[in-house]
């Protein structure tokens, strides 16, 4: 299970870059093969602030800054195909919604 909703941003690595722009260090995130659900949550926190610590645009990864921003711009297909509570989540809401 998903133990933080950043979790879901290492699943679309694509939206980071262009969020964070200039100076994102994708190497500083978990290995794409690694499954994002396993991912403890203090690692996911320090792989993001590594991975931005020397962006030109955007400061360091902070929760409170941007987290809903960037939850709002990464691709939900993406996140459902990485992880399997996501997609879960994503059907059960399609449901409700008489998707």
């Amino acid at each position: 299970m998903t133990q933080c909703m950043e979790t879901w941003f290492l699943a679309d690595r694509d939206a980071l870059a262009v969020f964070f722009g200039q100076g994102f260090a994708a190497k500083a995130l978990p290995s794409e093969q690694t499954p994002v659900e396993t991912i403890p949550k203090l690692a996911v926190y320090r792989a993001l602030a590594n991975a931005t610590t020397a962006c030109k645009t955007k400061a360091q990864y902070g929760k409170s800054e941007h987290s809903f921003l960037l939850l709002a711009q990464i691709n939900p297909a993406k996140v459902a195909a990485a992880s399997p509570w996501a997609n879960r989540f994503v059907a059960e809401l399609r449901t409700r919604m008489g998707a």
